[in-house]
């Protein structure tokens, strides 16, 4: 399994992952404009020719903000979701961010633990974020300086 930059020869499996993985999936049209966000930076974890997870954030200012991490249903359980998460923290770090940030599903137990696992802490929730449902999101953030240094 390696881990690269995110390009169009990826999307029609990114685009199967995410029909495999979400109640509200993104189009294949979201993702083509991602690839051409100057502020979005996606990587795919691949194996022999497939892809089999992705994830991606955006590059707002001093932050990076995680849109999007996803594992094929057949792939879970491997790491997959944690290599790409450690990807984008060593990213998130050349870069020089101050922090990563995401929101993620109240009932989303699995994807809590992998971002605690990877020191992502609760930091507040947005109530009924999700359209589909109303469910609340959980706000987490991991800090990549420590807080003294942010406030210098």
């Amino acid at each position: 399994m390696q881990i690269v930059l995110m390009n169009k020869s990826h999307l029609d499996e990114i685009v199967e992952i995410e029909k495999d993985c979400f109640s509200l999936p993104w189009s294949r049209r979201a993702f083509e404009q991602e690839l051409s966000n100057k502020l979005a930076i996606y990587v795919v974890a691949e194996e022999d020719g497939h892809v089999w997870g992705y994830g991606g954030m955006w590059h707002v200012v001093t932050e990076g903000h995680i849109t999007n991490i996803a594992v094929h249903s057949k792939r879970r359980r491997e790491g997959i979701g944690d290599a790409i998460v450690k990807t984008l923290i060593e990213i998130a770090e050349e870069k020089e961010m101050i922090g990563l940030t995401l929101e993620v599903r109240k009932s989303n137990t699995a994807a809590q633990a992998l971002y605690r696992n990877n020191g992502f802490i609760l930091e507040g929730i947005r109530p009924e974020y999700y359209a589909d449902n109303k469910e609340d999101a959980l706000i987490m953030w991991k800090y990549l300086i420590a807080e003294e240094d942010i406030l210098r």
